[in-house]
């Protein structure tokens, strides 16, 4: 099994590696739109209509991919300081517990924003001219993200892998 994990935490650091690649680029091209748009309006005393929604939509892709990339590294918001009580094998079942928490988060995540998506889908976006199911993809594809890493997290964990978190020692690759 530990092998498995091992293969299995290469390929989704692989996958985390290219969101945060796209996250990063997603926030370069949004801080390229904002300033864009500032130069037309003030300088040029015009207004390029697509640039502040095409922003807002790379926004929640860099928001979500991220934020799933720091689940999967551990840097999520957690309460530890009855962490510092416990023993051993009690922080790795409340590690585990807190990973499935999230995981269901994630699966809540994928659920409301499929079916966000699915209303809206009949909709045009105005300026973008594309359906309005695609302002809730960052939140499918970052929750279906969250699911596949927290569980990693778990699986890693009832192998004896070490998960990055809390002074955990990360996987050697």
């Amino acid at each position: 099994m530990k092998n498995t994990m091992k293969s299995v935490a290469l390929t989704t650091g692989l996958l985390a590696r290219v969101a945060l690649w796209v996250a990063g680029a997603g926030l370069v091209a949004m801080t390229a739109l904002i300033a864009a748009q500032v130069f037309w309006r003030y300088i040029l005393n015009d207004s390029i209509v697509w640039t502040e929604p095409a922003s807002v939509m790379i926004m929640g892709w860099f928001i979500f991919l991220g934020a799933a990339v720091g689940i999967r590294e551990g840097y999520h918001l957690s309460f530890d300081v009855m962490l510092y009580l416990v023993p051993d094998r009690v922080k790795l079942v409340l590690y585990s517990i807190s990973d499935l928490a999230v995981a269901g988060f994630g699966v809540g995540m994928v659920w409301f924003g499929w079916k966000l998506a699915a209303k809206t889908a009949a909709n045009m976006l105005p300026s973008l001219g594309i359906s309005g199911a695609f302002d809730f993809a960052p939140l499918v594809a970052g929750g279906v993200l969250v699911v596949l890493f927290s569980l990693e997290r778990v699986a890693r964990r009832a192998a004896g892998l070490p998960t990055a978190r809390f002074g955990e020692d990360a996987v050697e690759h």
